[in-house]
C-alpha cells in the first residue's frame, strides 16, 4: 500500500483528476450541448482514448520531472520526495517510458492517422517537451513556464482538433463550429495565462533550491520584484478579459454564470493581485500558488453553465 500511495503521489493524482475533469466538461458541457444529436458514432470511444493518452503522458511528465529534480527537491520540498526515497530511480525511468509509450499508442488508436496525423505528432512532441522541460527548459528563463502553459492549454485544444480542422473553424462563418472554436480558444487561453501566472509564482516559491543548483528562473535572473510585476501584469490582463466577458454575457441574461464568475474567479484573482505585493517568504508564495490553482479549478468548472445556456 505504501508503494501504491507513493506512486499516486509521484504522478500527482489530484492534478490528473483535474486534467480529466477539464476534458470531460469540455466534451459534455460544450461539445455535446452544441451538437446535441449530431455527435458522430464512435466519438465517445475516441474521446476516452484521448483522455487516457493525455493522463498517461502527463503522469510520465511528472515522473521524469521528479527524476531529474532530486537535488533541488531535497532543498525545496524534502518531505514530498518519492523518487529515491520510496521508488527506485530505475523504476521511475521505466515507468516514464511505459506511460509515455502507452499514451502515444492510445493517441494512435483514438485518431485516424491519415486525417489527424498532426495530432499524433503533437502528442509525441508533448512527450519530448516534458522530457526537455525536466532536463533543461525549467532551469531557463521563461522557457519552462511557456512550455508548461502551452501544454496546459493543449489539453483542451486537442479535444477540439480531434473533432474539427482549423480550416473548418475559420471557414464556417458564424456557425456552430465557429462557436465551438471560440469556446475552445477561450478556455485554452484562460488555461495558458493562469498557468503562466502560477509557474512564475512557483519559481519564487522554489528559489532556495533553484538558486543552489544553478537554475536561471525569472526571480533569480530578474529579481523577485520584477517577477512580481510580471505576474501582476498578467493578473490584470486576465481580470480585464474576464470582466469584459461578464459584461458581454449579461446581454444574454446569463445571470447565474455572472453570479458564479465574479466571486469564484475574478474576486480570488484580485486577492492574489493584492497579496502578491506583500508576499516575501516561501510560505507566502506557496499560499498564492495554491490559491491560483483553486482559480484554475473554478474557472474550468464554469463550463458547466454552457450546458444550460447554449
Amino acid at each position: 500500500m505504501r508503494l501504491i500511495a507513493a506512486f499516486l503521489k509521484l504522478v500527482r493524482l489530484p492534478n490528473l483528476f483535474f486534467m480529466a475533469l477539464t476534458q470531460v466538461l469540455f466534451q459534455f458541457c460544450i461539445y455535446h450541448t452544441l451538437y446535441k444529436n449530431a455527435v458522430p458514432s464512435g466519438d465517445l470511444t475516441r474521446f476516452i482514448f484521448l483522455v487516457l493518452a493525455s493522463l498517461l503522458i502527463a503522469a510520465a511528465g511528472y515522473i521524469i520531472n521528479d527524476y531529474f529534480d532530486i537535488n533541488i527537491d531535497e532543498v525545496n520540498k524534502p518531505e514530498k520526495m518519492v523518487v529515491d526515497k520510496v521508488i527506485n530511480r530505475r523504476w521511475a525511468i521505466a515507468w516514464h517510458f511505459m506511460l509515455s509509450s502507452t499514451g502515444i499508442i492510445l493517441t494512435f488508436l483514438a485518431l485516424p492517422f491519415f486525417q489527424k496525423w498532426y495530432l499524433i505528432v503533437a502528442n509525441v512532441l508533448c512527450v519530448a517537451l516534458l522530457w526537455f522541460y525536466s532536463t533543461n527548459f525549467k532551469k531557463s528563463l521563461l522557457t519552462g513556464n511557456i512550455v508548461i502553459s502551452l501544454l496546459t492549454a493543449w489539453t483542451i485544444l486537442i479535444i477540439f482538433f480531434s473533432k474539427f480542422n482549423l480550416s473548418d473553424a475559420f471557414g464556417a462563418g458564424d456557425t456552430v463550429s465557429y462557436k465551438f472554436f471560440r469556446l475552445a480558444i477561450l478556455y485554452a487561453g484562460f488555461a495558458f495565462i493562469i498557468s503562466l501566472i502560477r509557474e512564475a509564482i512557483k519559481d519564487m516559491e522554489d528559489m532556495p533550491g533553484d538558486s543552489k543548483y544553478g537554475c536561471r528562473t525569472m526571480p533569480i535572473v530578474w529579481g523577485v520584484n520584477a517577477t512580481k510585476v510580471y505576474v501582476g501584469v498578467w493578473l490584470i490582463v486576465l481580470i480585464a478579459i474576464l470582466v469584459t466577458l461578464q459584461v458581454y454575457v449579461l446581454q444574454f441574461k446569463w445571470w447565474l454564470a455572472v453570479a458564479y464568475s465574479v466571486p469564484a474567479i475574478i474576486f480570488p484573482l484580485t486577492i492574489i493581485l493584492f497579496k502578491l505585493r506583500k508576499s516575501v517568504t516561501t510560505r507566502d508564495f506557496h499560499q498564492l500558488s495554491t490559491l491560483t490553482k483553486l482559480v484554475m479549478f473554478t474557472g474550468i468548472l464554469s463550463m458547466v453553465f454552457f450546458y444550460f445556456y447554449l
